[in-house]
């Protein structure tokens, strides 16, 4: 029976034999020729006699099948409420830095974005929609990203880390319901790279229970369904994996990209001390930087309730003000916000290592993420593996 797979196919420049998830995280000029190489993503109903024989095709450098994919759906307040200050800002150090995020371009991999917002007026957003629902943003969840990384102010009040990116590439990878397949998340992975972003920001996931409903429904017992599930969320996890081994190897031409992804909020730390889950994919495969949210705890901070465990960093992810679909701010917390505060910091960084002697490139500005995140800003307690190597930090 042929079920529904995405393929990663190399068009040039790669040698799809070399391990991806090894050597081309540090390739040379030499082993790609005169050019940053070029992979194309394609879905396909293939049988069992299909994969094998594409598995010994060279220039086939993955194959996963497809699975559903959703949101890291955030947390609402109430209606009504009075918006917080957008406190992530002073938080993360941004608005003590000389650094804007000035000649980055960042890609927002969402549901979209409301490009007539006031936040984005000045931005040249590239966008396209890999959904079939068209540019735009429905959903919210997107446009709100998008402010935080790097949106201008609003009526007085600033929500955006990186104010000074004049470029972004806008990837519509989610339906308007906040709902998805793998095969557009690689596409849009492969095009925001390949289309030279520096950052990429993902606040999602895959949807593992509905795959195992829809397999199901398809006749399949559950115990099979779940034992396809397992091998299609390996195989998605292997296509991250390969999909950031062709990041590395742009680095040697365009510098590379530093991708940031949401951890997950599906940990229930209100409901039990030890209920805490471990980083979700695409934020727990190779390569991608996975990020925790904080909430403040007087002038401290403590590892919100619902942030999955096993970050590589943390930012501020609880009551945070941004741009609101239509117009205005609203307040949304979650890791889904967490993960575009260091999208934000991670452009500053980009920026600030144009101006020292050392590479431009992503190890050098994933090394600056890491060896500047504070660790002495937590409530005592705090458990390092729950907040990673600590709170994103801009260069000051």
């Amino acid at each position: 029976m042929a079920q529904k797979y995405t393929v990663l196919r190399a068009v040039r420049g790669i040698d799809t034999r070399a391990p991806l998830g090894g050597s081309l995280l540090g390739p040379t000029l030499e082993a790609f020729g005169s050019g940053p190489p070029e992979l194309q993503v394609s879905v396909e109903a293939l049988s069992p006699n299909d994969i094998r024989d594409l598995s010994r095709d060279p220039s086939v450098a993955g194959i996963g099948m497809a699975i559903p994919t959703k949101l890291v759906e955030p947390l609402t307040g109430p209606e009504g409420a009075a918006q917080p200050a957008a406190w992530g800002i002073a938080a993360v150090g941004a608005d003590r830095s000389p650094y804007d995020g000035a000649g980055v371009v960042v890609a927002v991999l969402d549901t979209g974005i409301d490009g007539k917002h006031a936040a984005f007026q000045g931005v040249t957003l590239v966008q396209k929609d890999f959904s079939g629902s068209g540019d735009g943003d429905k959903n919210g969840h997107g446009t709100h990203v998008a402010g935080t990384i790097f949106g201008r102010d609003v009526n007085g009040t600033r929500i955006g880390v990186a104010r000074g990116v004049t470029k972004a590439l806008i990837g519509k990878v989610l339906g308007d319901t906040g709902r998805g397949e793998s095969a557009w998340i690689f596409d849009a992975l492969v095009w925001a790279i390949q289309e030279r972003a520096q950052v990429i920001s993902m606040s999602l996931g895959f949807d593992f229970p509905r795959l195992v409903e829809q397999l199901e429904g398809e006749g399949m017992p559950q115990a099979a369904a779940v034992s396809v599930a397992i091998e299609a969320y390996r195989s998605n996890m292997e296509m991250f994996n390969s999909i950031m081994a062709l990041a590395g190897a742009h680095a040697p031409f365009t510098g590379g990209t530093t991708v940031i992804a949401a951890a997950g909020n599906e940990s229930g730390r209100d409901r039990n001390p030890s209920f805490e889950v471990a980083a979700a994919p695409p934020s727990s495969a190779k390569g991608i930087v996975a990020v925790g949210a904080l909430r403040r705890v007087g002038d401290r901070y403590g590892v919100a309730d619902f942030s999955n465990t096993l970050p590589t960093l943390s930012a501020p992810g609880v009551d945070i003000v941004s741009a609101s679909v239509g117009g205005g701010l609203r307040s949304l917390s979650g890791t889904s916000m967490a993960a575009p505060h260091a999208a934000g910091i991670a452009a500053l960084w980009w920026q600030c290592v144009r101006n020292t002697p050392v590479p431009v490139n992503m190890s050098t500005v994933g090394a600056r993420l890491i060896a500047n995140a504070r660790s002495n800003v937590f409530t005592q307690g705090v458990d390092v593996a729950d907040r990673g190597a600590g709170l994103i930090t801009a260069p000051l």
